[in-house]
């Protein structure tokens, strides 16, 4: 179904979303399989800067159990930018307002990071996991909690942004 033929105009998308369509919605023509591959993609990005983060703790600090919070923090950060970049500019670009779309998007990551927090250091340190595994579990979940809140909160206009 097009977008005209679901009532909205070249500019709607999902959660109220407004701008100009990205350059994957010439590709998949759907805005939210377009976020969602997105998603996809950065969740690979994010998934390989936290292998990558965690070969460099352990050489550093081998064994350390505090490297697990580490390899998180630090992961997110960087998973947490580019994925910003990635849906506002490649999915969907929307207008101004790019402190207050970073703040919101950023807020999605602060309910799910303390969880990433708790649930991967749990499976690693309380029950012996791989910490590689571990993140992969918790990567399902992730990425079904982030897409509900990019897609309901970090982008959404008002009406009167709409006009």
């Amino acid at each position: 179904m097009t977008n005209e033929q679901q009532g909205g105009d070249d500019d709607e998308t999902v959660a109220g979303m407004t701008g100009p369509d990205g350059p994957l919605l010439k590709l998949f023509k759907n805005r939210a399989f377009a976020f969602l591959v997105v998603g996809g993609i950065n969740t690979g990005v994010g998934f390989v800067w936290f292998v990558l983060l965690s070969a460099l703790f352990d050489a550093v600090a081998p064994g350390a159990d505090w490297a697990d919070f580490a390899v998180i923090a630090c992961a997110q950060v960087v998973s947490s930018i580019s994925a910003f970049f990635l849906y506002r500019h490649i999915v969907f670009r929307v207008k101004g307002h790019f402190w207050l779309d970073l703040m919101r998007f950023q807020l999605v990551y602060v309910v799910i990071f303390p969880l990433n927090l708790i649930v991967v250091p749990a499976l690693t340190i309380g029950l012996g996991w791989n910490r590689i595994v571990a993140q992969l579990l918790f990567t399902v979940a992730y990425v079904i909690l982030s897409w509900f809140g990019h897609s309901q909160f970090s982008f959404r206009r008002s009406a009167k942004d709409k006009q």
